[in-house]
């Protein structure tokens, strides 16, 4: 095991750069999820870790050695591929065993690799199988497999449930918290799918535009967002987003002047906001309401989405470019239409700065119904 070091990485194609400024401490045994977008620079960054990318600036450390040089084959890595790029001809037990006899290991060394690794991901009883007799989730087990036999140091896996049906991704997500519970290897693995990041990570880097948003545990990245971008892109639906501007600020928060003229407030530190600036009120789904009294807004039910105990509901509103949505409970009956009335409570609201940044939210959560006059 090995904990990975990154201080101020860049990667460059020509005058293009692609990839800044990423500092990153990854512990030994910590399982670490890169999320983002397309095209945020989560696959590069996890091939520069591989060696299969140059690194343009800065420098990469894997335990105590620096790792900018050195060929991917001598870096202590083994890598897991969204495609299970195994050999169709060979059986799962060749399939895995093939790494260790190209090192040289002796037919002992192997055999107890190969059935380590069979054993512990349920696939020993498909050793003398080749790969088209299998499933889909039984062929990542096999590429995982193949990887383990190399007893690495950190482990990368790029999307590597992105082929498997939904079902089967749930799964195979459970599938790799055993895994890592029962290595204890330090893992890297990149996904597009913020529910995956959320499900297995200790912890969570952010990416976006060939930076680094934010790092931290998967708590903390819902209930403290580094600014707008990682709250829309961290929560399924994403947060809702509101312009108002600061009415009055106090102990208890900031006041927030809504279109249309009502007012929320948001308990957040609003010390360093003055009256009149421009901001934008969060509120996620599940802590947006139908009011029962005095409602921040007025909106325009258009969908309801049903998904067995609970529903998402989607209304447009004037206040918001695109649809509110909340969280709200399967049995609800609204006429299609029909306006409803929102609300939100002030410690379950966030609050974003013009430039996206977030203003910290308080310490210890207020009254909910506590006033800012």
């Amino acid at each position: 095991m090995a904990a990975v070091t990154i201080r101020n990485l860049a990667k460059r194609y020509d005058d293009n750069e692609v990839m800044r400024d990423i500092n990153l401490d990854i512990d030994d045994g910590e399982f670490v999820v890169f999320v983002g977008p397309s095209g945020c620079g989560k696959s590069t960054l996890l091939r520069m870790i591989a060696g299969l990318e140059d690194i343009s600036a800065g420098d990469l450390n894997i335990g105590e050695r620096r790792m900018n040089d050195v060929p991917a084959a001598k870096r202590g890595i083994a890598m897991v591929f969204q495609s299970y790029a195994l050999y169709p001809h060979m059986t799962l037990y060749d399939n895995m065993a093939f790494g260790l006899k190209i090192a040289g290991k002796s037919k002992a060394e192997i055999d107890s690799a190969v059935q380590h690794a069979a054993k512990i991901l349920h696939i020993d009883h498909l050793l003398d199988r080749k790969p088209r007799a299998l499933s889909g989730g039984q062929r990542q087990r096999v590429a995982i497999g193949r990887a383990i036999t190399r007893q690495p140091s950190v482990f990368l896996f790029d999307e590597p449930l992105s082929n498997l049906d939904a079902a089967l991704r749930v799964k195979m997500r459970l599938e790799f918290s055993k895994l890592h519970d029962d290595l204890k290897t330090t893992m890297i693995y990149v996904t597009h799918d913020q529910i995956e990041a959320m499900t297995l990570a200790d912890k969570i880097v952010v990416l976006s535009a060939g930076r680094i948003e934010q790092v931290g545990s998967p708590q903390e990245l819902y209930h403290h967002p580094a600014n707008r971008f990682v709250a829309g892109f961290i929560g399924s639906p994403k947060m809702n987003f509101i312009d108002g501007i600061v009415a009055a600020v106090s102990d208890e928060g900031v006041l927030v002047q809504l279109p249309g003229g009502a007012r929320q407030l948001a308990a957040v530190e609003g010390g360093a906001l003055a009256l009149g600036d421009k901001v934008t009120l969060g509120i996620r789904p599940e802590h947006l309401h139908i009011a029962a009294g005095q409602p921040i807004l007025h909106a325009h039910f258009t969908a309801l989405e049903l998904l067995g105990d609970f529903s998402y509901l989607y209304a447009a509103s004037e206040a918001s470019e695109e649809p509110l949505i909340l969280r709200v409970a399967d049995s609800i009956k609204i006429a299609s239409g029909s306006i409803i009335g929102v609300s939100a409570d002030a410690g379950r609201c966030h609050l974003f700065r013009q430039d996206g940044s977030a203003v910290p939210r308080l310490a210890i959560a207020r009254d909910p119904a506590a006033a800012v006059h």
